[in-house]
């Protein structure tokens, strides 16, 4: 069964959907479809349990999701097209589908081990994304090809460490290192206390209190973090200043950063 924070996630992300649109039946399939639920359940069971690590569930996708698509829909609101439009290979709602998709999935190796599973996860989803594609675009083999394809890429390069060349994919690498509230670090810092392989991620994440993603004044991205202690620092610098740095759509993000009182540091 869903957590109360899931059912929250799946309604403020379909909120963000246009109804008349494929990415609104796509998402409508993500987050009801069972087997995706069942491997990202597992993939915690992984990383909370074996690895004693951070979140990378249901919920963590699902966060993941809703930032890519907000990130997304600020773009167009400052009239910034994402790679697919731009090369005339799809519509601004296929980039919602393939942002939806590469979220959605892009931990579902972490169900197997945490070494390379974007590979792992790649291999795992590919047939998925097959699957539900040819229930929301029967009829039209290319546009699956390349919504998958940016789907792809997004879920092979989110760990920071391979060049990745589209607006969509750097978009997944902004809003995965943006999920770094302190929910997501509650269960593995309840479970122990034993200092682990992966402590520092539990600890700085604990410590961030709100990521507020919005329109920025000088660029189309704000991301506006709010911690309760300078052990955060490490969550922006060592987590989400690297996956920014390395994606496409770094020139659109401004990130602010600071404890609860004091005055915020201006990243980007």
């Amino acid at each position: 069964m869903k957590s109360p924070k899931e059912h929250i996630l799946d309604r403020h992300l379909l909120g963000l959907l246009d109804q008349g649109k494929p990415s609104y039946q796509l998402g409508k399939l993500l987050v009801s479809d069972p087997e995706i639920g069942a491997i990202q359940d597992f993939a915690n069971t992984v990383s909370i349990k074996r690895l004693n690590y951070n979140d990378h569930g249901p919920v963590h996708m699902r966060q993941v999701a809703y930032n890519s698509v907000q990130m997304l829909s600020l773009l167009q609101d400052a009239g910034i097209k994402g790679s697919m439009e731009t090369e005339e290979s799809g519509t601004f709602d296929d980039s919602v589908c393939a942002v939806m998709l590469a979220a959605f999935l892009h931990d579902l190796g972490m169900s197997v081990s945490r070494t390379d599973h974007e590979i792992t996860g790649i291999i795992i989803a590919r047939p998925i994304m097959e699957r539900l594609l040819k229930e929301v675009f029967p009829n039209d083999l290319g546009k699956q090809v390349a919504i998958i394809s940016v789907a792809t890429e997004g879920i092979l390069g989110h760990m920071a460490n391979r060049r990745i060349n589209s607006i969509e994919a750097g978009l997944l690498l902004v809003a995965d290192g943006c999920d770094m509230e302190k929910g997501r670090a509650r269960i593995p810092m309840s479970i122990s206390s034993a200092p682990k392989t992966g402590d520092i991620h539990k600890y700085s994440a604990n410590s961030i209190e709100k990521v507020t993603i919005r329109k920025g004044e000088h660029k189309p991205i704000l991301v506006d973090v709010d911690m309760s202690s300078d052990v955060g620092f490490f969550q922006i610098e060592e987590v989400l200043l690297p996956k920014i740095v390395m994606s496409p759509a770094k020139q659109y993000v401004a990130v602010f950063a600071g404890v609860v009182g004091q005055p915020k540091k201006q990243y980007l």
